[in-house]
């Protein structure tokens, strides 16, 4: 088992002691449904090219996919927010790694729709020396097929959490992308893909260390 799936399995332990069973139940069906839907399958594959995108990073400053990709590969990153417990986990795992992905001339940045200063407060936190860089809408994110809209029966519990979407994320509606991972060549071609629409599940990093 991996770092972070050992932190997960922690993590998990603790929330299963001090969240009520009615909200992890909530939460399991939300999964549940989501997985139904082969988000994974559906979305874009290995070996198809990304998309360019032109996305504003914490200092509103924007950042080209294009210039990352004229020094070398690109590790994208996407999670839902900084509010979820599991992506924080990711991008801190992924922090401990960046001198590695250096070494094998990757650029790492993760992707959410939240705000630029939202965006800010996660790299303040973390630590970050990455990029974080916002979706506006998940436009890019939509282009790829990772994208989903939160169920209706989910969005109380999310709130009782003090959870609060169009705050995190500037807009009216209630979609994220499932966490993905993706590997990006200097021709924008995929060699590497992680989806998973259960967010509790995350990329085993020594295995894209690996493919790097």
């Amino acid at each position: 088992m991996t770092d972070l799936a050992t932190q997960i399995q922690q993590f998990n332990i603790k929330l299963a002691a001090q969240v009520p069973q009615e909200v992890l139940e909530a939460f399991r069906k939300s999964i549940e449904d989501l997985k139904t839907k082969n988000i994974e399958e559906k979305s874009i594959k290995i070996g198809e090219t990304i998309p360019n995108f032109s996305l504003k990073n914490a200092k509103n400053e924007v950042v080209n996919s294009s210039d990352i990709l004229k020094n070398g590969k690109m590790i994208i990153a996407f999670y839902r927010g900084s509010w979820c417990p599991y992506c924080n986990l990711e991008l801190k795992a992924l922090q401990e790694k960046i001198s590695e992905f250096k070494e094998k001339n990757a650029t790492l940045v993760a992707i959410s729709p939240q705000s630029p200063d939202n965006s800010l407060t996660v790299i303040e936190k973390h630590h970050l020396t990455f990029e974080v860089l916002t979706d506006k809408d998940n436009v890019f994110a939509k282009q790829l097929g990772i994208v989903f809209e939160l169920q209706d029966f989910v969005l109380p519990y999310y709130h009782a959490l003090g959870i609060d979407l169009s705050s995190f994320n500037k807009n009216a509606d209630n979609s994220l992308p499932i966490p993905a991972v993706f590997v990006v060549n200097e021709s924008s071609k995929i060699i590497y893909k992680f989806a998973d629409a259960n967010y509790m599940n995350r990329i085993d990093i020594d295995e894209l260390l690996k493919t790097l």
